[in-house]
């Protein structure tokens, strides 16, 4: 299936909360959820109102809910449950853990980009550079260690300024270090579930593919 491209709102309003898919500006008021605290559809407020949801429902909107926030698709997040499952340790943890190292999303964490997609951009367009190397893959599994920076040339991109200036960039995690003058990024460690700040129940993702 190809990637979602329409409005973010909408993906906001489906799943009740804001998702942050727009990043900084995302609970500004700007978003349709804002004004429209009800669903998409043509039924309206009164498609709010509805039946008491199965626990599969429940199951699937955290699922979707979660693929939404960090621009997965299907396949790729069906995948990256696969690894998580494999690894040691509580899954429903391993999961977040595998979502937040991504490349993509530390590139945003850094506050180089304003959001996720944004951040996906950067990466494929060849913008970033991984210890010394560039990498145009968005789900690159960073470690412990590793450099993030942006490419020389990339360096004075006015959207990068822009969001390293922007008062409404997050604060930096205390896995992540940044030289903003540099443009350059270190992953100080690989974060633990606590230290990501994800409104999700990753228990219920873990009931619904383990069935």
């Amino acid at each position: 299936m190809a990637r979602y491209t329409g409005p973010a709102s909408k993906l906001c309003r489906r799943e009740g909360q804001h998702l942050y898919i727009k990043g900084f500006k995302c609970g500004t008021g700007k978003c349709g959820l804002d004004r429209r605290q009800y669903p998409p559809g043509h039924q309206g407020p009164a498609g709010a109102r509805r039946r008491k949801q199965s626990d599969y429902a429940v199951q699937l909107r955290e699922k979707q809910k979660v693929k939404r926030i960090y621009g997965l698709q299907e396949k790729q997040f069906r995948n990256l449950f696969g690894y998580a499952a494999s690894r040691a340790g509580v899954t429903g943890g391993n999961l977040v853990v595998a979502l937040e190292i991504r490349l993509d999303n530390v590139v945003f964490r850094l506050g180089l980009a304003s959001s996720r997609r944004q951040a996906r951009q950067l990466v494929s367009h060849g913008h970033v550079l991984v210890n010394g190397s560039r990498v145009d893959v968005a789900s690159y599994r960073l470690s412990a260690g590793d450099e993030v920076a942006l490419q020389e040339r990339s360096r004075d991109l006015e959207l990068v300024a822009a969001n390293l200036e922007s008062r409404l960039r997050p604060p930096l995690p205390d896995w992540l270090a940044l030289d903003e003058k540099k443009r350059v990024g270190r992953v100080l460690r690989v974060p633990m579930r606590g230290d990501i700040p994800l409104p999700a129940q990753e228990q219920l993702i873990v009931e619904l593919y383990s069935k």
